[in-house]
């Protein structure tokens, strides 16, 4: 048949995979990390996490790793100090990425920032995390440990 045109049908196809951003700060002290208490969230309350924030429209991951870590424990970070650690394609809330992202040189006292959203901070071994922590983080950190650049949760 000459001269048809085939259209495909839009509607066969699956809608487009939306994700939403992460940032994870994993903040050095010799061989220990820093971690904040959840509170108040009203999601996974006392589990102990990274700081960590959502990527806001218009903002590089290291600029929201930046904006993250003095809004939420007041430390400075210079983008030349943040190395990559780990992305995880995490199925939680319709699907995000999480980036994690090393800072062993920053200035100020961590301190917490949140008061209403954490309940306390401290500093832990990567052998020796805290019992209750969020179970994607939790895992990230493993595979940062190992050196696992690359994951999927839940899916």
């Amino acid at each position: 048949m000459s001269g048809t045109v085939c259209v495909p049908d839009r509607e066969t196809k699956p809608p487009r995979h939306k994700v939403t951003g992460d940032v994870h700060l994993l903040l050095w002290r010799g061989d220990r990390v820093l971690f904040g208490r959840r509170w108040n969230t009203g999601f996974e309350d006392g589990a102990w996490h990274l700081p960590s924030g959502h990527l806001e429209a218009g903002e590089s991951v290291v600029t929201a790793l930046i904006r993250e870590a003095e809004e939420e424990v007041g430390v400075v970070v210079e983008a030349g100090d943040v190395e990559f650690s780990h992305v995880m394609h995490n199925s939680s809330a319709g699907g995000r990425v999480a980036f994690f992202f090393t800072v062993a040189e920053w200035e100020g006292e961590p301190v917490k920032r949140e008061p209403e959203k954490c309940s306390a901070i401290g500093w832990f071994a990567v052998d020796e995390l805290p019992e209750h922590m969020i179970g994607y983080c939790q895992v990230a950190m493993r595979h940062v440990a190992d050196g696992t650049p690359f994951s999927v949760y839940g899916w």
